[in-house]
């Protein structure tokens, strides 16, 4: 689901990039497994394009409810989920669904989720300040009410790339100080008032602290990160890993993880027979898809949209350094 445009009038239920996936893989076939389900898109697409079964998971309860309407329709061939991508590995054992032909990862908030102003999400909204996927756990008003200065200052610059994350973040423990926060329109009226008047073209002053906020409280890099190393452990050789992104940092771990383990590795030059390794994936497009024009105009929310395909090798599955792909240095015992 695309994930970055508050208050865009296209349909939030468009699966993003989902041509240029069906393409990357044709013919469909064989079992796959969707670690992001939101509203279906992908899993439907594919057991329509022919995969023998889908087994679907996702943190958010709520979009199992909303699939009861046609889940139904694919009988056996269609598996529910509830659980993390995080932990695909383990969750597909437990439905002897391994080993997989493929495994799609549309990663962040779906559509849903931002244009629903009880869950938290969006600042174009007033809601209460949540931002939880899985509706359990820590609350971003959790956050911004009980987080250092500096901890705050931390989690709104390296989540959200905010140049201003200090000053933003003494506004917040200014204003908590005489008034919790609990709603979202108390957080982006703080935003703008620390924030010059955007530009015409520029993003709305809050998006970044709300990106920032949505991805700690529901660890999405950690998850990531979790979810590219459980798929390398699930897929069959030749399996297919699709993974699409919408911001910069999600992008850069997704490259890097394709990087790495893309890249055949050697140690002492001078034995070489004991030191090559084969790599866990080969490339399968050398630079990211994004959307053409006809989905642009279909679907504006995809235009930040990243698609990284690869496919699985014989290489055995290793251990990976989070912080060499990517994952930002954040302790989240800090929040404690």
């Amino acid at each position: 689901m695309a994930q970055v445009l508050d208050g865009s009038t296209s349909s939030p239920h468009i699966p993003v990039l989902l041509s240029p996936i069906l393409k990357a893989i044709s013919p469909v076939q064989g079992r796959w497994l969707d670690g992001t389900f939101g509203a279906g898109g992908y899993t439907r697409a594919f057991l329509d394009a022919g995969a023998s079964q889908v087994f679907a998971i996702d943190r958010d309860p709520e979009v199992f409810e909303r699939a009861k309407s046609w889940a139904d329709d694919y009988g056996e061939r269609l598996i529910l989920i509830e659980g993390t991508f995080g932990q695909l590995d383990h969750l597909a054992a437990t439905h002897d669904a391994v080993p997989l032909d493929g495994v799609v990862l549309d990663i962040g908030v779906s559509s849903m989720q931002i244009d629903q102003a009880e869950r938290g999400f969006s600042f174009m909204q007033d809601g209460p300040l949540d931002m939880r996927m899985s509706q359990s756990g820590m609350t971003a008003a959790d956050v911004v009410n009980t987080a250092d200065e500096a901890v705050l200052a931390d989690i709104l610059y390296l989540y959200g790339e905010e140049r201003a994350s200090r000053r933003i973040a003494r506004r917040i423990v200014e204003m908590r100080n005489t008034t919790p926060f609990e709603t979202t329109k108390q957080l982006t009226t703080v935003v703008e008032a620390a924030l010059p008047r955007p530009k015409p073209g520029q993003v709305h002053p809050a998006t970044r602290t709300f990106q920032a906020l949505r991805i700690v409280v529901n660890d999405e890099l950690g998850e990531l990160v979790r979810g590219l190393i459980a798929a390398e452990a699930v897929l069959a050789v030749g399996g297919i890993l699709a993974v699409v992104t919408f911001h910069s940092l999600e992008d850069r771990i997704v490259k890097r993880f394709i990087q790495t383990r893309s890249t055949q590795a050697r140690g002492n030059r001078y034995a070489p027979e004991m030191t090559q390794t084969v790599p866990q994936f080969e490339k399968i497009s050398k630079k990211a898809i994004g959307p053409d024009a006809e989905e642009l105009e279909i679907n504006p929310r995809s235009r930040s949209a990243k698609l990284r395909l690869a496919r699985r090798t014989s290489g055995a599955c290793g251990e990976i350094d989070a912080k060499a792909v990517g994952l930002p240095g954040f302790d989240r015992e800090r929040l404690i």
